[in-house]
């Protein structure tokens, strides 16, 4: 019999936080803070997350494919919140591929080498594609990059299958195109959430399925809109 991995859901944790300044990352963020059984977060990214706290310091890389380069910063983890992403529109498969799938991998293993027996979750989108060969772009990049991160040996690697998410009090989209979308759904979330509870996340929920994907509680590698929803429920 295997033996079981699964923490204890007040362990202490020290956790790795990429894509603080978007809207799942930023989200996740400050219910990290709240969080009493998380003890630090080191925030890795590009540019300033913009929150200040006691629990969160940041390491701050100008290119983030370079992060081998800080290994040394990224040892003593429990494990990490990969939730940088980009949107897939204008770009093509190679560019895509680079940003989604190849950075991911780079900083998985730059990650795993400083600490072993670090847990993963990774965002990804409902609708992603297993195969990594279908017909849709974005479904069949992120296909293969969970395919990718499932295959290395984290203590604990789940792929956050995302839906809808409630957005967090206070978040700005950076680009225009996403701003004018930001601002002509907002005010239908409360009714997609009640019309689609089992797709529409809160970030609360959300956080707490985090949690339990990285104390090994989640059950399955691969967590849908629904079983998120299942999993953070308190």
């Amino acid at each position: 019999m295997s033996p079981d991995t699964t923490q204890s859901p007040d362990r202490p944790l020290r956790l790795l936080l990429f894509g603080a300044t978007g809207m799942v990352g930023s989200a996740v963020l400050a219910e990290l803070i709240k969080d009493a059984s998380v003890v630090g977060v080191r925030v890795v990214g590009r540019k300033p997350c913009g929150i200040r706290h006691a629990k969160i310091d940041e390491l701050l890389l100008p290119d983030l494919f370079e992060i081998a380069s800080v290994q040394d910063k990224l040892t003593g983890f429990d494990g990490c919140i990969f939730a940088l992403g980009t949107s897939s529109v204008g770009l093509d498969e190679a560019t895509y591929t680079r940003i989604t799938h190849d950075l991911a991998v780079a900083a998985a293993r730059t990650m795993l080498a400083a600490s072993p027996g670090l847990a993963l979750v990774f965002v990804s989108g409902a609708g992603t594609d297993s195969t990594g060969q279908g017909r849709t772009m974005w479904a069949r990049v992120k296909g293969r990059t969970e395919n990718a991160l499932l295959a290395m040996p984290f203590a604990h690697g789940v792929m956050i299958r995302l839906g809808g998410l409630v957005p967090p009090r206070g978040f700005r989209p950076k680009t225009p195109w996403m701003r004018w979308l930001f601002f002509v759904l907002r005010p239908l979330f409360p009714l997609l959430r009640w019309l689609l509870p089992s797709l529409v996340i809160t970030p609360e929920r959300l956080t707490r399925a985090m949690l339990k994907a990285l104390r090994g509680q989640a059950g399955k590698p691969r967590l849908e809109p629904r079983d998120l929803n299942a999993l953070g429920m308190t």
